[in-house]
């Protein structure tokens, strides 16, 4: 023991002695502890999300010449390792860039708008970290122009990203839904806004969340009456996100479910993103857990809804791609 004692009390007396070479060691030790616990944010965590009593499946009544379309606009790149926790870095996901056409006898909708005719120049107003490479295809306004007469009454982003909002610049004088939350987050000019922004002339129409609780979330808008389509709030991702239910007529449900998850894996797993991910977006962890929840639990309990994720191109794979239809 006295060996001991007097082996530590030599060292004290060389760190002393080399002040700068303790100092050094302790910054090394303290880099590779903050690394090692960076890495662990990426690791496989199946994510821990809470029971939810989602409730019983609301009654609906679709017109019968009611479907929808998926409208592709694009992709752009993003490492698997950077969209769900436990992701390959060595993989490479191909973020879908899309809006859904949902055509009702009362007014065709657009779900999120994808890519539109401006998006280089958009891209520009965003930090560079966010300039991932990608990949264009036709814009919406474009796609439309060469297809059936299918006109469009209104758009419902899932949030202001610029991703799920850069066609609204090629829709001027279309109605922009949004609700209370989002007319706030909007108005604030905070980071994830600078590109609908820098839109002139966007015309924005109100809705307010004046429905009871759906499907575990406690609040809805029923947009045309018939509960064919129904919007519920889910900030989290943004104070202004949302899930957006379309229920068909052939007994198909689906929730779009706009960045609550980059990838199915976010909902079949669970995984969230990761943390750096968050960090940098802001999110709400809490607010998309319940969330997630909420949606594992309506899914798993309902199996004709089918949950999909904005940028997960294989979700949308039941849905036909424009100018054909779903029903």
């Amino acid at each position: 023991m006295a060996q001991a004692i007097e082996g530590g009390n030599a060292l004290l007396a060389r760190m002393r002695r080399r002040p700068i070479n303790s100092t050094l060691i302790g910054l090394a030790i303290s880099f590779l502890v903050a690394l090692l616990g960076f890495a662990w944010t990426f690791a496989p965590i199946r994510l821990d999300v809470p029971q939810i009593d989602v409730g019983a499946l609301p009654p609906t009544t679709p017109p019968a010449a009611m479907s929808i379309s998926a409208m592709p606009t694009g992709t752009y790149e993003t490492p698997a390792a950077l969209a769900f926790r436990g992701g390959s870095w060595s993989e490479t996901r191909a973020f879908a860039a899309s809006g859904v056409l949902v055509r009702h006898p009362k007014g065709n909708l657009l779900i999120d708008t994808g890519f539109g005719r401006n998006v280089e120049q958009q891209l520009k107003l965003l930090p560079s970290l966010q300039q991932s490479p990608h990949h264009l295809g036709t814009p919406i306004i474009d796609q439309l122009a060469k297809g059936p007469a299918d006109k469009i009454a209104a758009i419902i982003p899932t949030h202001a990203h610029w991703d799920h909002i850069s066609g609204v610049d090629d829709f001027h004088g279309i109605p922009v839904l949004v609700d209370d939350a989002g007319q706030r987050f909007i108005g604030s000019q905070g980071e994830g806004t600078e590109v609908l922004n820098s839109f002139h002339g966007v015309t924005y129409q109100a809705y307010h969340f004046d429905g009871g609780p759906y499907l575990g979330f406690p609040s809805s808008h029923d947009v045309y009456g018939d509960n064919s389509v129904v919007i519920v709030p889910a900030p989290g991702h943004t104070p202004d996100s949302v899930v957006v239910f379309v229920n068909l007529p052939s007994g198909k449900r689906y929730a779009f479910v706009g960045d609550l998850v980059w990838q199915m894996e976010g909902l079949t797993r669970p995984a969230e993103k990761p943390w750096m991910m968050r960090f940098l977006i802001g999110e709400d962890r809490s607010e998309i857990q319940t969330a997630i929840a909420r949606i594992r639990a309506a899914t798993t309990l309902y199996p004709q809804i089918t949950a999909v994720p904005a940028h997960d191109g294989r979700a949308f794979s039941s849905i036909a791609i424009y100018p054909a239809s779903t029903r």
